[in-house]
């Protein structure tokens, strides 16, 4: 039975205990469009290809042909290393960044919904009272 190349990616991928996401990321592309090229709807460039098998530490080689003994596992070098980390530390200071955002998206819209009130408040004729101090 011949594998296609497709399925080869997505056992390889499934071997080393990536999801979907996860190579999206290393392969800077979205969910879907890392999924379509599993399911074979995108047409796989041999750019790609490589990209794909350095993310999964093989040899482009091995998800070309159909012997089983030609997969041969690439020993990552130190730079290939690095770059991983690298890639890695970048994905998690942009969610950090995200998420910051998120938290100043929130404060400008409870701010904004609250003056928005005082003015609606304020247009139908209702006065805000305000508390006394003491003085």
């Amino acid at each position: 039975m011949k594998t296609t190349i497709e399925e080869k990616i997505r056992l390889q991928r499934l071997q080393r205990g990536f999801s979907q996401e996860n190579m999206a990321d290393l392969l800077n592309l979205s969910t879907t469009a890392y999924g379509d090229i599993e399911r074979g709807k995108t047409e796989l460039t041999l750019s790609r290809l490589n990209q794909i098998a350095t993310v999964l530490n093989i040899s482009p080689v091995a998800l070309l042909t159909d012997d089983a003994l030609m997969v041969q596992v690439i020993q990552p070098d130190d730079e290939t290393e690095r770059d991983r980390e690298t890639l890695r530390l970048t994905i998690e200071k942009q969610q950090l960044e995200i998420d910051k955002l998120r938290l100043e998206a929130d404060y400008w819209k409870r701010k904004y919904d609250d003056r928005i009130a005082l003015e609606l408040l304020r247009s139908i004729g209702v006065e805000q009272t305000r508390e006394r101090i003491g003085f």
